[in-house]
């Protein structure tokens, strides 16, 4: 089955009655985790977009009580799992500014953390990674913005 374009959907939704769009939303809701997630991100939380990233940064601060330092397998699983939930939440809200503090926050949080990452080449990658990922969409903000996001950085680096 192929799907429709964007557009022909959009049309199809113009057309339809009130009660119609609410059901189909409805429906949407009822079949993926995920949807529920990012209504209830759309329609609670996006308004105060500050609680938000506070909300993600007490989640990731209990995921990473719950890292076993000992064994840099299970830390690298563990620490794969906190980047999922985060790009997740990125991909939510889709706004430059929260994607770099949470990222800053993870590497921060991993770069502080008891775990020896630079020990271990694959999590020195995942925390090299996320530096580049964000210097990349640091260099799409404003040169303000820039300069601010820079000093965190050349922290982290070091």
């Amino acid at each position: 089955m192929k799907s429709a374009s964007i557009s022909e959907l959009k049309n199809e939704l113009n057309e339809l009655p009130r009660a119609e769009i609410l059901a189909l939303c409805l429906r949407l809701l009822k079949y993926k985790k995920e949807n529920k997630e990012l209504a209830s991100y759309l329609l609670f939380e996006a308004h105060n977009e500050a609680q938000f990233i506070k909300n993600i940064k007490e989640e990731v601060d209990e995921l990473f009580l719950n890292i076993n330092s000992s064994n840099l397998y299970l830390a690298k699983k563990t620490l794969r799992k906190i980047l999922s939930v985060i790009n997740k939440h990125i991909k939510y809200s889709s706004k430059k500014d929260t994607e770099i503090e949470l990222l800053l926050y993870f590497c921060n949080k991993l770069k502080y953390s008891k775990i020896p990452f630079h020990k271990s080449t694959s999590l020195n990658n995942i925390y090299q990674r996320q530096i580049v990922k964000i210097k990349k969409t640091v260099a799409t903000l404003h040169e303000d913005l820039q300069a601010d996001y820079d000093y965190y950085l050349e922290d982290l680096m070091n």
